[in-house]
């Protein structure tokens, strides 16, 4: 995970990864079958653990403001994680393929997607609800606070800081409607 987190999928060799492992190619294969399942493997491990920025519970805050006001607070603290490379693994493992790695770039990006989504039904949900007035562009919201959580992620793996990053997200939330 660490090795594709660091380098993306295709920065990383299998000699790399059986050393990481510390197993032999056939055995690397016998127990993952390629270097695409492992990859989706370790994609899923770090979203059930380092990578969980709180985006599946937008729907567990009492507003949608103090919800992605969370999602910020939570993606800068992940980013910034000691001892773990800066970043969001899905945010930047994949963002460019070769023409064969191209499934993996597919599966990467709807992962992202999966994060705009809970973005947009929160949204929704707010917007039904009379937080958000009729009027907000959801999409456009939607857009805005996926690409402020993207943009952290690279400002970290730029050597951003936490508090830089947490600063960020403050401004963002200032462009909340009203």
């Amino acid at each position: 995970m660490i090795l594709f987190w660091r380098h993306g999928f295709e920065g990383v060799s299998i000699a790399q990864l059986t050393s990481a492992i510390g197993v032999a190619p056939p055995s690397l294969y016998a127990a993952f079958e390629s270097k695409e399942s492992l990859y989706r493997q370790a994609m899923q491990l770090y979203l059930s653990g380092l990578g969980d920025i709180g985006v599946a519970r937008l729907n567990e805050a009492v507003t949608a403001r103090e919800g992605v006001q969370s999602v910020l607070d939570a993606a800068a603290v992940a980013f910034t994680r000691p001892g773990y490379p800066r970043g969001c693994m899905v945010g930047v493992g994949s963002l460019r393929c070769a023409e064969e790695n191209i499934v993996v770039a597919e599966e990467t990006a709807a992962l992202r997607k999966r994060s705009q989504s809970a973005f947009t039904a929160r949204l929704k949900r707010a917007q039904a609800e009379g937080e958000l007035a009729r009027h907000v562009d959801i999409g456009a919201l939607t857009d805005f606070y996926s690409s402020v959580v993207e943009g952290m992620s690279v400002q970290a793996q730029d050597g951003a800081s936490r508090a830089r990053l947490l600063r960020i997200g403050v401004i963002a939330m200032a462009a909340w409607p009203k």
